[in-house]
């Protein structure tokens, strides 16, 4: 990533690159879908970058419809914020951002969620993991409640969260909190895990039985052992938890319990566009720009990140 890119300091250039990428072959009306009838709105009293639709008659910019709607923070903060979450492989704070860009913390913390709810699968893009011939790791791990979450007297104002994440061989990876039990549990390996694909897990009974081709393995013995197809271990799940962690230790400290699955889906979206799958911190940064379409979020109250 170059830092001096003109996106990153000219208003005009970062909302051309930020069209680009949303619209490859013009703009397209975030109210109707009209591709034809769409003009620019010129003259001294019009917004930059505003567009009118002659369908629908309404109006639009290249944030309508996305994350960045409502925002006043300028296009080419944008454009550097959605490149530092791209390239930054354990996580980049609130604090951070606010240093980086020169906005507030408010700010800052507004910009930075919005960018993970970008991150974040769309609704109903999700299909299922793994099938036949495929291994998919299954694991879940629990994160204990920081120093910031203290009270007088040792006790905390959260419980542990415990979530779970799938792990295709060689492949994606999906991540899910877990607030309730086994079944809990259950249902969301169900809910993502192909009928079809090979299970490797651990001992835990709770996943038993989900699929018909699935191997354990004792980790009170090995953590690795010869199986039916291939090698029957959790090694690459575990490898993932350690790599938010490290980011969670490093990087945030503390998460709030509330805001944990929009972390898990930016640890999730850096590692299947990881540099091993061909992906590069330009290609990254542009998906998170293409994917920030038709998501919103509401005002979060700030909290520590």
């Amino acid at each position: 990533m170059n830092l001096n890119n003109p996106i990153f300091s000219d208003e005009t250039k970062a909302r051309a690159h930020l069209e680009a990428i949303r619209w490859p072959e013009g703009p397209v009306c975030p109210h109707c879908g009209e591709k034809q009838r769409v003009y620019r709105v010129t003259g001294k009293s019009a917004r930059p970058g505003l567009i009118h639709c002659n369908a629908c008659d309404g109006q639009f910019t290249v944030t309508t419809g996305g994350v960045m709607e409502s925002s006043k923070i300028p296009l080419t903060k944008w454009a550097l914020g959605f490149y530092l979450y791209a390239g930054s492989k354990k996580g980049f704070s609130a604090h951070q951002l606010h240093r980086q860009l020169g906005v507030t913390y408010k700010s800052a913390w507004f910009m930075a969620h919005r960018i993970r709810e970008a991150m974040g699968p769309a609704k109903g893009d999700l299909g299922p993991m793994g099938g036949e011939g495929k291994v998919v790791e299954v694991d879940e791990t629990e994160i204990s409640p920081g120093r910031k979450t203290k009270v007088r007297g040792g006790r905390a104002r959260h419980k542990n969260k415990k979530f779970v994440a799938l792990v295709e061989r060689d492949g994606q990876v999906r991540s899910a909190v877990i607030d309730g039990g086994a079944m809990q549990l259950r249902n969301e390996v169900r809910k993502h895990l192909h009928p079809e694909a090979t299970l490797h897990t651990d001992m835990a009974n709770s996943l038993r039985s989900i699929v018909a081709d699935h191997e354990r393995v004792d980790h009170s013995k090995e953590y690795v052992r010869k199986g039916k197809s291939a090698k029957v271990h959790t090694n690459t799940a575990e490898g993932y938890f350690s790599l938010f962690k490290r980011g969670l230790v490093g990087t945030y400290q503390h998460i709030s319990p509330a805001h944990l699955q929009r972390y898990l889906n930016e640890f999730d979206f850096r590692m299947n566009n990881r540099s091993k799958l061909g992906v590069d911190d330009t290609t990254r940064a542009a998906r998170i720009i293409k994917d920030a379409e038709g998501k919103r979020l509401t005002y979060q109250r700030p909290g520590a990140a």
